[in-house]
């Protein structure tokens, strides 16, 4: 009889004999039978005498045929699982109706009933039909790994999306909000998917839908990111979360383990109010780790938000390649400084960069004026970083003695720390660009950050000293010289 490791060695043949292109196309990556295994261990209520799954988006079968396996194991006799796929490649679909057919002749040897529809289909395009036309919730279980590809925004979907009252960026969070709105009360998702939705604002509604129709039980973090994935080479970091509709929960399992083997599984319980704050208005969802209590303890005094202290900071506006024919390599006549992250090297600007392969000017003209600043000091932030690097946040300072009279542009990869447009006092940006190169801030940003982006938005969320404190740090900052990141965590911990 089948088991899932003859589906696991399905999986891989068709994994392998799929074209990287292909699975670009559809957003496809295949679950390992040890992921899907673990996913499915993390549903209650399978003991019921009626059980309806969704998994959309189905594969060769590998999630199904994984709760499949709880399902037999935990069912009483004559228990009854009605199963929905949905799979949109042709050549997949070979392989998941000889899947779910004979996971249909075990359940009858095992005195169970297994009903199954397989959908040729689009997803969204049914799924969107179905919340329409349906009063109540279909599904007591959806079990998801999702396509990842971005949705145009002048797409068939999104306009199919908006219909449906959802509006989302990626084919993953789609499904994932359309297979909430198709749950009954008290029904259950398990999906891996991408941290990515954790904050920023284009996952801003799907955060606000899935917080305000579901409850998260448990959310699963991979601390390793290329492993989870690594037959499909996928770098990005996942989470698999456990959500229950129409339900609340005091408190969050958290679990972590570095690949899909599971092997040095973690798991802790933590507050609700510390993974989702109730008075946060970008829903931001948080996952703090073991250092969590004391990074918090170490910003007790970062109580002001950034505009609390009259400050603002925004995506820097030069995107370089609508600008090309403005762009110089050297300062010539007519020209005004422009700034990439690679000019800056131990928190201060090392400008202009004699050969380097990037501009170190912009013409100053009608077309580019509106996105220089003047000449100023400033605070820059990277807009990229992983969670490998020792910091996520690296900030530097912008002098204005150490750029020519005028103005300044600032390119597309840095965040500009910056008052109405204009400079900041000197002291206030030293203390400003210590605070977030300090070690507290980098664990907390970790908490809800889990991409390779440092958006202006995360930037702004995050709690500041009040300004007295940041110029105090500050004064000392300029006056220690060369900065590391040990001196850094002394002279701002001594104040916070």
């Amino acid at each position: 009889m089948i088991s899932i490791r003859d589906v696991e060695r399905h999986r891989l043949a068709v994994s392998g004999s799929t074209t990287k292109a292909h699975k670009a196309q559809l957003g496809q990556y295949f679950t390992p039978a040890s992921v899907a295994s673990f996913m499915a261990s993390l549903f209650s209520g399978l003991e019921s005498d009626y059980v309806s799954l969704l998994d959309a988006g189905a594969g060769n079968g590998i999630l199904t045929a994984a709760f499949l396996e709880r399902w037999l194991a935990e069912s009483g006799s004559e228990s009854y699982l009605s199963a929905t796929s949905f799979e949109i490649d042709p050549a997949v679909k070979i392989h998941l109706e000889r899947t779910i057919a004979a996971y249909g002749e075990r359940a009858e040897y095992c005195n169970r009933s297994l009903t199954s529809e397989i959908v040729e289909g689009d997803f969204i395009e049914e799924a969107c039909h179905l919340i329409l036309t349906s009063e109540d919730g279909i599904f007591t279980h959806a079990i998801l790994n999702p396509p990842y590809k971005k949705i145009r925004s002048d797409s068939v979907h999104r306009e199919q999306l908006r219909i449906a009252g959802i509006e989302t960026v990626n084919l993953y969070a789609a499904f994932v909000a359309l297979s909430i709105l198709l749950l009954r009360p008290d029904g259950q998702i398990v999906a891996i998917i991408p941290r990515s939705f954790c904050n920023g604002p284009y996952y801003l509604p799907f955060r606000r839908l899935l917080l305000e129709e579901t409850a998260i039980k448990q959310i699963h973090l991979f601390t390793a990111r290329d492993r989870a994935f690594k037959d499909d080479g996928v770098l990005q970091e996942n989470v698999i979360v456990h959500l229950v509709k129409g339900e609340s929960f005091d408190r969050v399992t958290l679990s972590t383990s570095s690949d899909g083997e599971f092997s040095d599984l973690m798991t802790r319980s933590v507050l609700t109010s510390g993974i989702i704050r109730p008075d946060d208005p970008e829903y931001f969802i948080r996952i703090p780790d073991s250092k969590s209590s004391t990074n918090l303890q170490a910003l007790e005094r970062a109580n002001q938000s950034l505009s609390s202290l009259g400050l603002e900071v925004s995506t820097g506006p030069v995107v370089d390649f609508r600008l090309k024919e403005y762009l110089r390599h050297d300062m010539t006549e007519g020209c005004v400084p422009l700034l990439y992250p690679g000019h800056f090297e131990h928190h201060r600007l090392n400008w202009p960069i004699a050969g380097w392969r990037k501009p170190n000017a912009i013409v100053r003209a009608s077309a580019t004026e509106r996105w220089l600043y003047p000449r100023g000091c400033y605070v820059v932030v990277r807009r990229f970083s992983s969670k490998e690097e020792r910091r996520r946040i690296v900030a530097s300072v912008v002098l204005p003695d150490e750029l020519p009279s005028g103005a300044v542009g600032f390119e597309n990869h840095l965040n500009v720390f910056h008052k109405e447009r204009s400079g900041l006092p000197e002291s206030l940006a030293f203390g400003l660009m210590a605070y977030l190169n300090s070690s507290p801030v980098d664990g907390y940003f970790r908490e809800f950050n889990g991409h390779t982006q440092v958006n202006a938005t995360d930037l702004r969320s995050l709690p500041y000293p009040p300004r007295q404190v940041l110029t105090a740090i500050g004064e000392r900052v300029r006056n220690d010289g060369p900065l590391d990141d040990t001196t850094i965590d002394s002279i701002v911990g001594n104040y916070l």
